[in-house]
């Protein structure tokens, strides 16, 4: 029994893997930000909860009852509304080009 429980548990975790891996991370802070290390910029953060927010997207549209990836979902896009609040403040020219590339308004 526990053999079966074992092989099914390893095959759940090998269908599911990691959405976000470093190397993704990496790739998503070398083209919205200054280079593969610059993880603090705003653009960066914007475009990684972008990245986050659309898998979540996906996700909730599979599963509707899941309402604790709701709740991460509400609170990622209110994290993302702050940084962009905060690049409308100190600088349009950065929030309009990070809009444009990422597609987030219409």
């Amino acid at each position: 029994m526990f053999y079966i429980c074992q092989l099914v548990h390893n095959n759940h975790l090998n269908n599911i893997g990691m959405y976000l891996d470093p190397q993704k991370k990496r790739e998503i802070f070398e083209k919205h930000g200054e280079g593969p290390n610059d993880t603090g910029s705003p653009e960066s953060q914007i475009a990684l909860f972008t990245y986050r927010i659309n898998h979540l997207s996906e996700h909730l549209k599979k599963n509707r009852k899941d309402f604790n990836t709701e709740r991460s979902l509400v609170k990622l896009v209110g994290k993302r509304k702050s940084l962009l609040d905060y690049l409308i403040k100190n600088d349009i020219e950065r929030y309009r080009n990070i809009i444009k590339e990422l597609g987030i308004r219409k």
